[in-house]
């Protein structure tokens, strides 16, 4: 039976004993709940509020249930309501009246805050080792691919040509940037709300400076009131997920678009692809398509949560309950998907030819020929913007891509290109275009270089 006061005229039925308890998904927390209950024991004794002696009864008791949960002896029982009081009461069981005193200066309200906060602050760690690594799977693709031509995309048509190492930095500066939130979350979020009680502190002679110092926090949080409901580090965490497996649904959808024929700019490793169930010859992109479709479940993950505590009056409300499966949904998704997303851009095939026939495909050069107008002839660019549609015109007209085009029949699409000499077929050669855009962050093959240089040292590669 569960602990817990008893001031109900009635016992409670079982469908409200199933509608209340958390303990079938809270004990997930079981290990910080431990953590925590050993540092709370510790600073109790360190006050003198307990003895040295009840407290080592109560660590060792809290090691022996540590270990049931972990070797799968431990019973699960509803009727315990939550992961805390499962433990207590066993702990009880083994050692005695110590440990009754165990919840000395202390609510399961700061209790269940201080073990969330653990995870998450422990998970926010994990992801960015993930993320990190996430990040040199991409830079190792790009390092062997910074002189391969593909056609850059704006509005999903052919733009100016880049190099597919190039593309592969832009993910990799996303994935740098969720790792940068997560690690702002982290700094942002480590207090310790161990000791803030039900809502506004205890009368013991606690030190919660030495239990936030045991559980690794910098401090303990400043206000009990605000601490027992604060759940803005569950949100960040969320949302933290969210946006990396925004990140993670684009480059699925590119991946999906590549290994179809239309496209066929990569080759799935087989390890990471299914075939159909009636169709012999289909391989299917299976895992970018998951990766993608997983995304919308932690959206549902961070805006339920966002629901949940948009009505709330201070303090602590059983609505926030229901702040724990999302989160653990929401964490379990990205790290299996930050896995084999990576192992997927390791694996995959590149196929050059195919991506370097494609950017002759939509006349990717034509901006090149008017800023060579700009730069060489002194027109203005409105002026050379013109003159440059009437080339593509020719272009398409001859069946040609601009990059293919003579001296000629240049100079006969406009009187104001009839002098302009054959050093322009230099400017429209594509990879030429492509080394052209040497601007810092641009595309040539140097800069994406430079670029796979700087992220080997933040990946300590």
């Amino acid at each position: 039976m569960s602990t817990k006061t008893k001031l109900l005229k009635d016992e409670t039925t079982d469908l409200l004993d199933e509608f209340n308890a958390s303990i079938m998904f809270d004990k997930e927390l079981y290990s910080q709940d431990i953590k925590g209950s050993i540092a709370h024991s510790a600073m109790l004794c360190e006050q003198g509020i307990i003895t040295e002696d009840e407290q080592k009864q109560i660590e060792k008791g809290l090691l022996q249930v540590k270990a049931e949960i972990q070797s799968g002896d431990f019973v699960w029982s509803i009727k315990d309501e939550d992961i805390h009081m499962a433990i207590e009461t066993r702990l009880t069981d083994i050692i005695g009246e110590a440990g009754k005193k165990l919840h000395t200066a202390r609510s399961r309200n700061d209790q269940v805050a201080t073990d969330f906060r653990l995870y998450v602050q422990e998970k926010n760690q994990n992801i960015m080792k993930q993320l990190k690594s996430t990040v040199a799977s991409f830079v190792g693709v790009a390092q062997e691919h910074t002189k391969t031509l593909i056609p850059g995309m704006t509005h999903l048509q052919h733009a100016q040509p880049i190099n597919f190492g190039y593309h592969m930095l832009a993910y990799a500066n996303m994935f740098k940037r969720d790792y940068e939130r997560f690690e702002s979350s982290h700094k942002r979020n480590n207090v310790s709300p161990l000791g803030s009680a039900a809502l506004a502190g205890t009368p013991h002679d606690i030190n919660r400076f030495s239990t936030a110092e045991k559980l690794g926090f910098d401090e303990p949080t400043a206000c009990a009131l605000d601490t027992v409901s604060d759940r803005d580090f569950a949100l960040e965490i969320l949302f933290n997920i969210s946006t990396a497996m925004m990140h993670v649904s684009r480059i699925s959808e590119e991946l999906i678009l590549w290994c179809s024929y239309e496209f066929k700019f990569v080759t799935m490793s087989d390890k990471y692809a299914t075939t159909s169930s009636i169709m012999p010859q289909k391989k299917n992109p299976d895992v970018p398509e998951l990766l993608r479709g997983k995304t919308g479940r932690v959206y549902g993950n961070l805006m339920s949560l966002l629901t949940v505590m948009k009505g709330l009056p201070l303090a602590y409300n059983k609505d926030t309950q229901e702040d724990k499966e999302g989160v653990f949904d929401s964490v379990k998704t990205i790290e299996i998907s930050l896995e084999i997303l990576s192992e997927v851009i390791k694996t995959m095939n590149v196929n050059v030819d195919r991506m370097e026939i494609a950017c002759k495909i939509g006349h990717l050069s034509a901006t090149d020929l008017a800023d060579y107008l700009v730069q060489k002839v002194n027109m203005p660019f409105r002026t050379a913007y013109y003159i440059t549609k009437d080339v593509v015109k020719v272009a398409n007209d001859l069946n040609k891509d601009m990059s293919e085009l003579t001296l000629e029949e240049i100079q006969g699409a406009n009187a104001e290109v009839s002098k302009i000499d054959k050093e322009i077929l230099k400017y429209l050669n594509l990879r030429n275009s492509m080394n052209a855009r040497n601007s810092y962050g641009g595309t040539s093959t140097e800069q994406t270089k430079m670029q796979v240089d700087k992220f080997k040292k933040w990946c300590e590669l």
